[in-house]
């Protein structure tokens, strides 16, 4: 199953670390929030992703150039110039950079990438957040749902608008902060390509169009994590997650060896 990333808006609101890089290369110890992503989709062996691109996407470009000749060890002949890498510490994975649009809005995004994402499921989620969520179980309480999309549902801080359930479906957003059950989209999407019909345009977005007729619709299920969930917003929330890896605990790192596994009830 193919995870798209969106990670072409601006990120005016990080402006100090966004005004040479896109969002989701801001670093969080020394990597990228984009591959800090891609290793939990990894860690459930989902190594196949489309990266929509916009706002400088030619340092994501340059940042997967470059990723299997810096990631081990180097020999370089100066005479011939030529470079031979060894105990390379890459990744295994397989990626798809496609240019979306300067200004294209998050559906219209994805409208783009349909071409490349065949007629299957799919998983989706921005390039600006991280969470501890069990993927195998999200993609399970999808299928078990049978509906065209399931968004995961998150507890965050109450300057974000929320959501009203009808079971484990969605049946409205709120635009006031801690509304009802308090509960946002975290991201972590699955998709069936029936979720094209509801993408319109380039000025379509998924959030305000696709997911809201999804919900009026009866084809939007929540899978309610209510465990470690964090965006990068704010120059704050990238000094807190820094503060987690620095710490040597932090939470989504699920592919750390000595974290015990995720045990679902």
């Amino acid at each position: 199953m193919n995870t798209v990333i969106l990670a072409g808006g601006l990120g005016t609101r990080l402006a100090e670390e966004t005004d040479v890089r896109p969002k989701p290369m801001v670093e969080v110890g020394g990597k990228p929030l984009l591959w800090h992503i891609m290793r939990l989709y990894a860690h459930f062996q989902h190594d196949e992703f489309i990266v929509a691109l916009g706002y400088k996407g030619e340092v994501i470009k340059r940042f997967f150039l470059e990723y299997h000749n810096l990631s081990g060890s180097m020999a370089v002949d100066l005479a011939t110039g030529d470079v031979d890498t060894f105990e390379n510490s890459g990744q295994d994975w397989f990626i798809r950079l496609i240019e979306t649009g300067m200004h294209t809005e998050t559906g219209g995004r994805l409208r783009r990438l349909q071409p490349y994402l065949k007629n299957e499921s799919f998983m989706l989620t921005y390039g600006d957040g991280v969470a501890n969520v069990d993927i195998d179980a999200l993609v399970d309480f999808h299928r078990s749902h049978g509906r065209i999309a399931t968004m995961t549902a998150v507890r965050p801080p109450a300057r974000f608008g929320g959501i009203v359930f009808d079971g484990d479906l969605v049946q409205e957003f709120t635009e006031k902060p801690q509304v009802g059950e308090g509960w946002i989209n975290g991201g972590f999407m699955v998709f069936e390509p029936e979720v094209f019909r509801y993408l319109e345009d380039d000025a379509t977005s998924l959030e305000k169009h696709g997911l809201e007729k999804l919900a009026r619709d009866g084809q939007l299920a929540a899978y309610k994590h209510d465990d470690f969930w964090q965006c990068a917003d704010t120059l704050r929330d990238i000094r807190t997650l820094r503060k987690y890896w620095k710490s040597g605990e932090a939470p989504w790192k699920l592919w750390d060896p000595d974290r015990p596994a995720i045990v679902v009830s």
